[in-house]
């Protein structure tokens, strides 16, 4: 299990977890300043969210505005945010997934509690 089948070295063990939780703090970093967006209506309204899922920009283009019909323009709104949350939760899960399972990982092999 471990090189020359002896006992791991712990100061190596903690400096492993260490990087590994300042990876996951790097990359969730990364995340609240990365920007994704989405549109819906075929691109009469475009949501722009950060990593986060924190909305950033609601972009509305003059076809989508009818007087007589805003209920559409509220329902292209509100899809163009749940679809940019969508592209947000992937990226996350791009990002923060393989460290996430990396510290599962490692964390739980040590029986180390909370990482």
């Amino acid at each position: 299990m471990f090189p020359g089948g002896g006992a791991p070295d712990m100061q190596q063990l903690l400096q492993q977890a260490q990087q590994m939780q300042a990876d996951y703090m790097k990359a969730q970093q990364e995340l609240t300043e990365a920007e994704v967006s989405a549109a819906a209506g075929g691109g009469l309204v475009t949501a722009t969210v950060n990593g986060a899922g924190e909305l950033k920009g609601v972009k509305i283009d003059p076809k989508a505005v009818d007087t007589d019909d805003l209920e559409s323009l509220e329902d292209l709104v509100v899809a163009a945010v749940h679809a940019a949350n969508d592209e947000a939760k992937r990226l996350a899960e791009q990002k923060l997934g393989p460290l996430t399972e990396a510290m599962t990982g490692f964390s739980g092999g040590l029986g180390l509690p909370g990482m």
